[in-house]
Formats: structure tokens, C-alpha cells, sequence
């Protein structure tokens, strides 16, 4: 059976939704590269409200990006894109900085994000990282398979937190797209070796693979650093 495409998708969501759709936006690392969109793609759907007929519809729609190995769409209502950047500072702040309009209008006036309510999930996120990524290297220590298995599944979660960190730092709306680049900015900034991070992104390239016996030394790498991360932005002063 084919994957669901991107096409498929906004079908499927026009045809569950109806008129009550009003934007399919893709959002994340393929809206901030040109060409066409591969690897993991981050959506965001936005209806004017969420009937048991259409939630049962698009339950199918989700089943089947899933199943084509994407995150599932982040839906919210109209109310709630309008009213929540607040409380979803770092998706909020990567969706303004880099998208794409599948379908429908997305409306971002009086959409903003403070950099005080993204210092308050940035922190929160990020020890959050650390304690997930600490019990993990304890639970699977010594199975190198199931440690590069965690890795691959880190990055995308690993990289938003390091975006959002420029984004904290220098009041920017768009830092970096590249990844190595983003990188080696938080790391010369917070203080800690940037090399296990590059390893992430050359492993999910395939420029570079990470085997089986080197994946304890990487996640170990990225704890650490994520670490050091965390100890960075609780001194991060935010002014007003």
C-alpha cells in the first residue's frame, strides 16, 4: 500500500472537516528548506470547530499519517490558534517563522510570542529532555540498538528545542534552517561540545551513520549537553 502524501492528507482532512476547515499549514524543517517536502513532516490544521462526525473522519486521516511515519496533525480550533501562543511558545514560534499553506488562510494577526513565555517552556522542555533522555540511558544501557533507536527518535524534538534556544537568545524569528549550523551556535553559546549533535544530524542525513556501538557515546553526548543547556537558560535574563 502507497504512503499517504501530503495531497492525500489535505484530501482526506477537506473531506472530514468540510466547511469547518480552515487551514492546512505544514510547518518545521521541510517548510523551512526549498523543494519538495520529505522526511518527517510537521502539520498544523485549524477548524472552526471539532463536530464527532468530523473527528471521526479525520481519526481515519491521522491513522494513515501516522502509518507513514509523520507526527500526528496538531489541531486546534480557531479560538485556540488565536489564543495560545502563550502556552505553546515553541511550536507557536517555529509555525510564524517558516510555513507553508496547504489549504485555507492562516491568520496571524495578533499571534505573537513573548520571550518570556518561550524562556518558561524552553526551560521546562528541555530539563524534561534530560530526565527522559537520563531514564533512557539507564533502561537501555549496554543495547546499543535500542540506545541509537531513542537517538533517531530524539532529533526532531532535540532540534526544536535548540531553534527556540537563537530564538530566546537573539530575538529572532528565523534562525538558522541548517542544522549543523544551529548546532554549533547553542553550543558555543551554552558552553557544551557540539560534536554528538552534529553526529544526530549526520546520522539522519546518511552522510555519516551511527552504528550500533557508537550510539551509547552519542546519546550520552546529547544528555550532557542538554544538560548543560538547561543550566544556561536559568540564567537567561529576560527584562520586563
Amino acid at each position: 500500500m502507497a504512503k499517504m502524501t501530503l495531497d492525500d492528507l489535505v484530501q482526506q482532512l477537506r473531506a472530514a472537516h468540510g466547511d469547518a476547515l480552515e487551514a492546512v499549514v505544514l510547518y518545521g524543517s521541510a517548510a523551512r528548506h526549498q523543494g519538495a517536502a520529505t522526511g518527517t513532516l510537521d502539520v498544523l490544521v485549524i477548524v472552526r470547530s471539532l463536530g464527532d462526525q468530523a473527528l471521526q473522519g479525520a481519526g481515519a486521516a491521522t491513522r494513515a499519517w501516522l502509518e507513514a511515519g509523520h507526527p500526528a496533525p496538531l489541531t486546534l480550533t480557531s479560538a485556540e490558534w488565536a489564543s495560545s501562543a502563550d502556552i505553546f511558545a515553541i511550536e507557536y514560534a517555529d509555525i510564524l517563522s517558516a510555513h507553508r499553506v496547504l489549504h485555507g488562510t492562516l491568520r496571524t494577526e495578533g499571534v505573537t510570542v513573548t520571550r518570556r513565555d518561550l524562556r518558561l517552556q524552553l526551560e521546562r522542555e528541555v530539563m524534561g529532555k534530560v530526565l527522559q533522555l537520563r531514564r533512557e540511558l539507564q533502561a537501555r544501557h549496554g543495547n546499543g540498538k535500542a540506545e541509537l533507536a531513542l537517538l533517531e527518535a530524539a532529533h526532531g524534538g532535540v532540534f526544536a528545542l535548540l531553534r527556540a534556544t537563537l530564538r530566546l537568545v537573539d530575538g529572532v524569528t528565523a534562525p538558522h534552517a541548517d542544522s549543523e549550523s544551529v548546532a554549533k551556535d547553542v553550543a558555543a553559546r551554552a558552553g557544551f561540545d557540539a560534536q554528538p549533535f552534529l553526529a544526530l544530524v549526520g546520522h539522519r542525513r546518511g552522510t555519516a551513520k551511527i552504528n550500533d556501538r557508537a550510539a551509547h557515546a552519542a546519546l550520552r553526548g546529547c544528555h550532557d549537553g542538554l544538560q548543560q543547556l538547561a543550566a544556561y537558560l536559568d540564567g537567561v535574563i529576560i527584562d520586563g
